[in-house]
């Protein structure tokens, strides 16, 4: 199967054979995977000290003194140490040691990034994603190498208007306010996903495109789970560069081996 490859203008300059890569079956549950291990390499450890709270003298003065029997200052009367105490330890605090990091096989790693990046090239994927894909042609959407060397955002926004990916960052705009304690945690709006770009040099395009909500810019050497399947639903808009496209049997494989 040949796919067309277009300029910055949205017209076809040439056409290029389908990577085999895109005949990965379907695997949303291996995708999920590989998303999930992924994200887990970036918790931090959470633990307490194991002598906080238990610093002090306090020790039961025991019974028959009509007060109660919990813990108290050596010298005095004030409570310390207790688990129901202001300023005693924890019964059970958190641990630094607890394994919160999930691994994943090599292969199955590889099987859900080539899955992914077969998801991408399915409208119906890709549209139930969320993504608005009414004005745009043919999928996969490849484009010539020369928007690798773009250093304006006004540029890559051109780009995407030209090549019908503009409502889709529209869609992206609309910041949702986030539910939960993450408002007062330096996250408080929800920014969309739009496009991915896939590119094999970044000659400027990565700054370019920085300053456009939602959109992501990586070599194809870096391609992994959570970019192409954001939040573990598969079906990322992604625009390919030319030879991004043509070396993606090379970097990630065929389809299934």
């Amino acid at each position: 199967m040949k796919v067309p490859v277009l300029d910055a203008e949205n017209q076809p300059v040439d056409e290029v054979e389908l990577p085999t890569v895109f005949q990965t079956p379907y695997r949303p549950d291996v995708i999920k995977r590989a998303v999930l291990a992924q994200q887990s390499h970036g918790f931090q450890p959470q633990g307490r000290d194991p002598m906080a709270g238990k610093r002090t003298t306090a020790k039961s003065m025991g019974v028959g003194l009509g007060i109660a029997r919990v813990p108290r200052i050596k010298g005095g009367r004030r409570a310390a140490f207790g688990v129901s105490i202001v300023g005693g330890h924890q019964a059970f605090p958190p641990r630094a040691e607890k394994r919160i990091r999930k691994e994943i096989n090599r292969k199955e790693r590889r099987l859900g990034i080539r899955s992914g990046i077969a998801a991408t090239a399915v409208r119906e994927i890709v549209a139930g994603r969320g993504h608005v894909v009414d004005s745009i042609g043919l999928l996969p959407l490849v484009v010539e190498d020369d928007i690798q060397s773009l250093t304006k955002t006004r540029e890559v926004r051109d780009l995407f208007v030209n090549l019908g990916l503009w409502p889709d960052m529209e869609r992206t705009k609309r910041r949702k306010i986030r539910a939960g304690r993450g408002k007062t945690r330096g996250r408080r709006r929800r920014v969309g996903k739009g496009p991915l770009i896939v590119v094999t040099e970044d000659l400027g395009i990565g700054r370019a495109g920085a300053n456009l909500p939602g959109v992501d810019v990586v070599e194809v050497g870096d391609l992994n789970a959570e970019l192409l399947a954001p939040g573990a639903h598969p079906g990322r808009l992604v625009v390919w560069t030319r030879s991004a496209f043509t070396a993606l049997d090379e970097v990630w494989g065929g389809g299934m081996r």
